[in-house]
C-alpha cells in the first residue's frame, strides 16, 4: 500500500541491506521468536568456523551512485519551477517484479529434491538446519558484518530492530530458488536495482557472502562440510552477480533515487493525509504502481507507497498516507510534513497495472488507503479512451474510513463505464467477499485487490469461487504487508 503499500503499517521494502521480501509468496523458513539478545555489534563474535571469502563477482566497470551516510536533502524546488512531465510509459526498470507485487498466479515451487541440482541441494539442507535457530543466524551475521566491516554501518538503519531479520531471509530465500530462474532473476534484479538508493557498490557484496557463509557455517555445523561451503559460495556469486548487472544497467537510464518537494499535505482524518509532491526531474511510472520513500526526519527508513493517480502532465505525485501505530514514516508524512519538505523517492515498482491490449472489465476491490491505486487505474482507463466497465467496490470499517469517497463518485458521474459500491462493516449484513459473491458474473474481467492484508487473503478466496483463474488477479504480495515497520 502507498498509499501505504496498502496495509495498515509501515513496509519496509525487499532489499538486501533493509528487507526481506518472497518471489513466489511461499513463506520462508519460519523465524522463531527471538531466545537470545542479538550480538553487539562492536564486539567480535567467537566463533570456530571458517570464514571463507566467496569470490568476488566480475563487477560492473562504473562505479556505483554512492549514498552519503547523512544524506543532504537539497533546498525545496523554487515556486513555479516545474519538472518536466513525466512520460506514461513504463521506465525501463518498473519492469513486474515477482518480489513485490502482482502476482497472481502463485510462482513454480523449488526444484524437488530429484530434480535439483547438488548446490541446490546442500543449500536448502543448509536451509533446513538454521530454520529453528534463524534468530541467532541473523544475529551473528550481523555482528560478523559490523565488526569485519564497520563501512558498511552507514547502508542500514540507525535502529535495526524493526528489519534485523529481513537480510538474512531475502537471502536464503534468493538461494532457495537458485534453480528456478523465472523466478530468482527478476526478483535479484529488482533487488539490485532498488539498492542503488542505499548506495551500495560491488564491492560490498562479498563482505555480505562472507559473513553469510560465516554464520551459516557455525549453525548448521552438523552439515557443513567442504562441499557444503562451495555450494553456497557459488550460489552466492551468482546471486550478487545478478544484482550488480541490473544495478548497473539501471544506472545508465534513471538515477538512484529522486527529490521530491511536498507542495500540499490534506489531511482527510486525523490520520490520513493526500500528499502530493513535486520530483526534481522526470519520474516515470504507470498506474497501479509504488515507490519507496524516505522522509529526512529517519534516514535509511524506506517506505512503500502506491502513486494515487495515473501519470500527470504536470508531473506531480499523489500519495494517501494512513498514520499507524509506531509507523515511523507514516506518522512523519501525515503528522509532520509540510508543504516545502523534500523527501527522496526510489524507483517505481510494480505489475498491478492494466493491460490495455485486451476488453476485459476490471473488478477492483480497495479497502482503506487501498483505494489510491484503485483512482489511479480508473484515472488510466479513462485516459486511454476506453469504455471498458470498471467495478469498484470500496471497502471501510466505518463512513470515516470512506475518506475518499466523494472523488470516487464524481469520478463514476464523469465516467459511465464506472460503478463504485461502498461496503461499510458496520452497516452492512455482509463482507466485502460476500459482497462480491452476490453480484457478477465477473468470468470476463481481471480483478484488482489492494489493501491490508486479511481483505486480500478472503478477496482471493472470493473471487476464485466465482471462477476468475489466478491468473487474472492482481495484488500486492502478501508477504510485503504483513512485514511490520516501525
Amino acid at each position: 500500500m502507498p498509499t501505504q503499500r496498502h496495509a495498515p503499517a509501515d513496509h519496509t521494502e525487499p532489499s538486501l541491506f533493509t528487507a526481506g521480501g518472497n518471489p513466489s509468496a511461499a513463506p520462508a523458513a519460519p523465524h522463531p521468536e527471538p531466545s537470545v539478545a542479538p550480538v553487539a555489534p562492536h564486539s567480535e563474535p567467537s566463533s570456530h568456523a571458517p570464514h571463507p571469502q566467496p569470490q568476488a563477482p566480475a563487477s560492473a566497470s562504473r562505479p556505483q551512485q554512492h549514498t552519503p551516510t547523512s544524506t543532504p536533502y537539497p533546498p525545496a524546488t523554487p515556486t513555479g519551477t516545474t519538472p518536466q512531465a513525466a512520460p506514461s510509459s513504463p521506465a525501463p526498470h518498473a519492469e513486474p517484479s515477482t518480489a513485490t507485487a502482482t502476482a497472481t498466479a502463485p510462482a513454480p515451487a523449488p526444484a524437488s529434491q530429484e530434480d535439483a541440482s547438488p548446490d541446490a541441494v546442500l543449500v536448502r539442507r543448509t536451509m533446513a538446519t538454521v530454520a529453528p535457530v534463524a534468530d541467532k543466524v541473523t544475529s551473528y551475521f550481523y555482528a560478523l558484518l559490523f565488526v569485519r566491516h564497520p563501512d558498511l554501518r552507514p547502508l542500514f538503519p540507525a535502529a535495526m530492530d524493526a528489519q534485523r531479520d529481513r537480510l538474512l531471509k531475502a537471502l536464503l530465500t534468493a538461494a532457495e530458488h537458485v534453480d528456478n530462474a523465472d523466478v530468482l532473476v527478476p526478483y535479484l534484479q529488482n533487488l539490485g536495482r532498488g539498492h542503488r538508493k542505499y548506495g551500495t557498490r560491488p564491492e560490498h557484496y562479498p563482505a555480505v557472502g562472507e559473513c553469510l557463509i560465516g554464520a551459516l557455517s557455525r549453525y548448521a555445523e552438523s552439515v557443513w562440510d567442504d562441499e557444503t561451503e562451495a555450494a553456497w559460495v557459488r550460489t552466492y556469486t551468482t546471486i550478487s552477480q545478478v544484482m550488480i548487472d541490473a544495478a548497473a544497467a539501471d544506472e545508465l537510464r534513471s538515477p538512484a533515487w529522486w527529490y521530491a518537494e511536498v507542495v500540499s499535505h490534506d489531511l482527510r482524518t486525523p490520520d490520513v493525509a493526500v500528499i502530493t509532491v513535486r520530483p526534481d526531474q522526470p519520474y516515470p511510472f504507470l498506474a497501479g504502481q509504488y515507490t519507496s520513500l524516505e522522509t529526512p526526519w529517519w534516514p535509511r527508513i524506506w517506505r512503500h507507497y502506491s502513486f494515487a493517480s495515473a501519470p500527470r502532465s504536470d508531473g506531480l505525485l499523489n500519495f494517501h498516507v494512513k498514520a499507524v501505530p509506531a509507523g515511523w514514516v507514516s506518522n512523519a508524512l501525515v503528522h509532520r510534513a509540510r508543504p516545502g519538505d523534500v523527501v527522496r523517492l526510489g524507483p517505481p515498482a510494480g505489475s498491478m497495472t492494466v493491460d490495455h491490449t485486451t476488453d476485459s472489465g476490471l473488478l477492483c476491490l480497495g479497502g482503506g488507503t487501498g483505494i489510491a491505486p484503485i483512482k489511479a487505474l480508473i484515472e488510466d482507463v479513462a485516459e486511454h479512451g476506453e469504455r471498458r466497465s470498471v467495478e469498484v467496490f470500496y471497502g471501510a470499517r466505518t463512513d470515516h474510513d470512506l475518506y475518499d469517497i466523494d472523488t470516487m463518485l464524481r469520478l463514476q458521474q464523469t465516467h459511465p463505464w464506472l460503478s463504485v459500491r461502498a461496503i461499510i462493516d458496520q452497516q452492512a449484513h455482509i463482507q466485502l467477499p460476500d459482497a462480491i459473491r452476490e453480484y457478477g458474473p465477473w468470468n470476463e474481467y481481471d480483478a484488482y485487490l489492494s489493501g491490508p492484508p486479511g481483505m486480500i487473503r478472503s478477496g482471493v478466496d472470493a473471487l476464485r469461487d466465482v471462477g476468475i483463474p489466478f491468473e487474472r488477479i492482481r495484488h500486492d504480495s502478501l508477504e510485503e504487508l504483513v512485514a511490520a515497520g516501525s
